[in-house]
């Protein structure tokens, strides 16, 4: 029942190109916020940045940001700032490495370490005193936060959760990413992901990692293989991607979820709309418009008009439906 429909999203002209509304936010939406950060210390002898802008809400928001992005990644800030503006204080997660520091671990960040979510969440619990807690994630963050509502060990302090273009089917995104229209999206993301490998080699040399097999990754399943999979207990890149898509986890959510995502995403494939098991659901609810990109959902080129994704968020946060 809960795929919704009659999106309110209707864009102009422009923005009815999968690959202009994609790029269009991450080149044009600057916005700022003075974050306040401090550092959560993890069990594993690794660390997590997390970054607060608060307004002395009784209701927080965990933001996780999407592949190689951070706290600074323009979707983070412009939902933090719409959200501060309607009483929701925002805590924003930078997964490991992802901070401006390097992590201290061999292993990282990937798309189904729920574990280190989970560490936040149970930090925030403790430390602070808020009444709901409510996640959103985009992209590798959605798939985090959803596969977390699906593992049955939701904190009952989480009232709802969000997922903006969210690649539920890892494989077929990795195969999707390989096109040729997709090779500039495809090559900004390696080269900060190879980047980060090297520096990891120079600091454990007797690692599996070697130069010439970091250099010689040409896509997500080369990067998976070479290094996901061996730094977190993965037998290869097609154990992790069956492991961590949170496809799976999708029909076990009992806590109102909300997929915001659109038909034109250029990351995106058939497998990665999981239309069934919302219809199929009581909790997970889908919004699947007919364009928006990746995580760009843009209206107008007047950037500061560009508010749709954040206010639908925000529509959910406070009605869930």
């Amino acid at each position: 029942m809960p795929v919704l429909k009659n999106s309110t999203y209707k864009p102009s002209f422009l923005f009815k190109n999968g690959h202009f509304n994609t790029s269009y936010r991450a080149l044009f939406h600057k916005v700022d916020n003075n974050f306040k950060r401090k550092r959560l210390e993890l069990a594993d002898g690794d660390f997590i940045d997390l970054d607060f802008s608060t307004v002395n809400s009784d209701k927080v928001v965990i933001a996780i940001h999407g592949l190689e992005g951070s706290s600074k990644s323009s979707y983070i800030l412009s939902l933090t700032n719409e959200l501060n503006k309607h009483h929701f204080d925002i805590i924003a997660v930078n997964l490991r490495s992802c901070s401006g520091e390097q992590n201290r671990l061999l292993s990282s960040y990937h798309s189904g370490k729920t574990e280190d979510l989970e560490a936040v969440i149970k930090y925030i619990s403790n430390q602070y005193n808020y009444k709901e807690i409510h996640i959103v994630g985009y992209s590798l963050g959605g798939n985090l936060a959803l596969k977390y509502m699906g593992e049955g060990k939701v904190s009952s302090k989480i009232k709802s959760t969000i997922g903006v273009s969210v690649p539920c089917s890892l494989k077929d995104s990795s195969v999707q990413m390989e096109l040729l229209d997709n090779r500039l999206y495809l090559n900004r993301f390696l080269k900060t992901l190879k980047e980060k490998l090297l520096v990891k080699l120079e600091k454990f040399p007797d690692s599996f990692l070697t130069k010439e097999n970091i250099l010689a990754v040409k896509n997500f399943k080369d990067f998976d293989d070479v290094y996901t999979a061996p730094a977190h207990g993965f037998k290869d890149a097609n154990d992790y991607y069956a492991t961590s898509s949170c496809n799976q986890y999708l029909p076990n959510i009992t806590t109102p979820t909300l997929l915001i995502t659109s038909l034109d995403d250029p990351f995106f494939s058939t497998g990665s709309y999981p239309f069934e098991e919302a219809e199929a659901s009581r909790h997970f609810f889908m919004e699947a418009t007919k364009y928006g990109g990746h995580v760009g959902f843009g209206t107008y080129l007047n950037t500061k008009k560009n508010t749709w994704c954040e206010y639908r968020i925000l529509s959910f946060l406070t009605h869930q439906q």
